[in-house]
């Protein structure tokens, strides 16, 4: 952090975020009687019963098969729990749905690849912090273990997830968070606040986010040890994907152009398209 920027307090900061409405997902966006159903249906937040878009996978897929909650390995940062319900337009639950979901450290930099890292150096291609996959149970639930997910240059704040039904992609899209509590993370918490470099998008002018709309930010509790972070996933059973995985060697250059100054890049174009081999417990090897 500069020597001559002003520290903001955890107060305020959070005043702000407590302030935000993306804090309450959706709320006054949906109409009462399908916030209503999805209370019925016992919905982690009574928000969504919607399809949620798709947006971009982004270059940093990797199927790894981890079966595991606690995706934080040695990463640290901000404790994050994250939960997701799976449930179709019509508020039920969609249970044994695959959920990979993966994101940056507080650096802003991902397992797997061997181009991370400001100057592009950092190897991590032997590594598979913060990723991992987990079953929906029969309320449509799972729940990861991570931290708070830090930035990179040319994109805001965000996790990645894909849904799987079978072997077809569902849902490939990303979670946001909000704007003031990342910014007091960032300037005020150690890891985030070792980097000198200021982040340059927030929700307002991120395009991705824009594209993903309200209903695909997480609504956020603060805990003694912790941020719980809840999502209702709505999804189309028969809808294909257009973001795949397909032709990106693991550990190779991402696509999209070349890496904004200071950090890794962009996510701004498709990845693939079409049917992505994947991991299904029960029917691949």
């Amino acid at each position: 952090m500069s020597a001559d920027r002003p520290r903001p307090t955890r107060r305020a900061m959070l005043a702000g975020f407590a302030a935000s409405p993306v804090v309450a997902t959706g709320v006054g966006v949906f109409p009462s009687a399908a916030r209503a159903q999805a209370s019925a249906a016992g919905l982690l937040t009574p928000n969504v019963c919607m399809v949620m878009p798709e947006v971009t996978e982004g270059p940093y897929y990797l199927d790894e098969r981890l079966m595991r909650a606690d995706i934080t390995e040695d990463r640290e940062g901000v404790p994050l729990r994250l939960q997701m319900q799976v449930v179709t337009a019509d508020c039920q639950p969609v249970p044994e749905a695959r959920v990979d979901l993966w994101h940056c450290d507080a650096q802003g930099n991902y397992s797997g690849y061997a181009t991370q890292g400001s100057e592009g150096t950092n190897d991590t291609s032997d590594e598979t912090f913060l990723r991992g996959t987990q079953i929906s149970d029969d309320s449509g639930l799972v729940s990861f273990d991570t931290i708070y997910p830090g930035w990179y240059r040319g994109r805001t704040t965000h996790i990645h997830y894909k849904v799987y039904l079978d072997e077809r992609t569902v849902l490939t899209s990303q979670i946001f968070f909000p704007d003031a509590l990342s910014q007091y993370l960032y300037l005020a918490v150690s890891p985030y606040n070792d980097r000198s470099a200021e982040r340059d998008t927030t929700n307002g002018n991120d395009g991705i986010a824009q594209q993903a709309g309200e209903g695909a930010y997480a609504a956020i509790r603060e805990q003694k040890a912790r941020y719980d972070a809840a999502l209702v996933v709505g999804i189309d059973p028969q809808a294909e994907s257009t973001e795949g995985a397909m032709g990106r060697p693991a550990g190779g250059p991402p696509p999209g152009g070349e890496r904004p100054e200071g950090m890794a890049p962009p996510e701004g174009g498709p990845t693939g398209a079409g049917e992505a081999e994947v991991y299904v417990p029960g029917r691949d090897s």
